[in-house]
């Protein structure tokens, strides 16, 4: 009797972070306080959106990663603004 030896392949998974994309908001930490005033330690996470946006001016559609406030700042001064600012800003690589 042979023993065979079998090799797995590891998984690699793309973690993504919890961070928005266009405000920069990512996870914090705090204390949940129960009743009797015991306090342990949380997260407190961004409400975070996958969502796609259609890029008028390179005709294509963009898919970003945004909380909430930053849905709000897209629709306010638009997606070409809010992306610029993101590049400067360091929260966006490339668009």
């Amino acid at each position: 009797m042979q023993l065979v030896k079998k090799e797995f392949k590891e998984k690699t998974y793309k973690k993504m972070s919890r961070i928005c994309q266009v405000t920069g908001k990512k996870a914090i930490t705090g204390n949940s306080v129960s009743h009797s005033n015991r306090k342990t330690k949380r997260w407190f996470y961004p409400n975070l959106f996958t969502k796609k946006f259609y890029y008028q001016e390179e005709d294509r559609w963009v898919t970003l990663k945004v909380s909430a406030a930053g849905i709000r700042l897209i629709n306010k001064k638009g997606l070409h603004t809010v992306l610029k600012e993101a590049q400067e800003k360091g929260y966006v690589k490339t668009v």
